[in-house]
């Protein structure tokens, strides 16, 4: 069995076209929802997801009405090969896991994705190493002055209480406890 996905962003749009276009192409069920591509949990994909079994096919009209990043593009393919199932792209005739061909082409895109997060994880690790090298301290301010740490350590050396220390500069007990430590 064929299963349509239509989706449209706006209340103001309608799926009356894709839904030709895909009974057209053999849909016998048709899922339709208005949601912004963006939101990941939409209930009428999840239905469709939930519905197909085994050598059944999800088909839509073009790839940006299933998903809107290659992530969730792929995560979303990944969920309909986990129930054995095919997936189908009117608009992306390359994007059609029913053939070898299309299993090629998203396995090549699946491990471009995957380059692109090796990529975007080792540029957003070397920014933080460049900052400590140029001497930038990392990491939340700190909530007492040197000054004031002194004060802190002189009058836990006076006998008071770290509750009352703590309660004079308004931090937490914790803060005064891991200074006099």
């Amino acid at each position: 069995m064929i299963y349509g996905y239509a989706r449209v962003s706006t209340d103001g749009q309608t799926v009356g076209a894709q839904v030709e276009a895909l009974t057209a192409a053999g849909a016998a069920k048709v899922f339709r929802e208005t949601a912004s591509g963006a939101q990941t949990d939409r209930a009428q994909l999840r239905r469709v997801l939930a519905v197909l079994d085994v050598s059944e096919v999800l088909m839509v009209t073009g790839l940006d009405r299933l998903a809107r990043s290659t992530r969730d593009l792929l995560n979303t393919l990944a969920a309909i090969a986990e129930r054995k199932a095919g997936f189908r792209s009117l608009g992306d005739t390359w994007a059609d896991t029913t053939t070898a061909h299309g299993r090629l082409m998203l396995t090549v895109l699946g491990g471009l994705a995957e380059f692109e997060r090796e990529l975007i994880r080792a540029r957003t690790s070397e920014g933080p190493a460049r900052a400590v090298a140029r001497g930038v301290k990392l990491g939340r301010k700190p909530k007492l002055t040197p000054h004031q740490i002194k004060e802190v350590l002189r009058r836990k050396e006076n006998g008071e209480a770290v509750r009352e220390i703590a309660r004079s500069y308004n931090v937490h007990n914790s803060t005064i406890s891991r200074i006099v430590a």
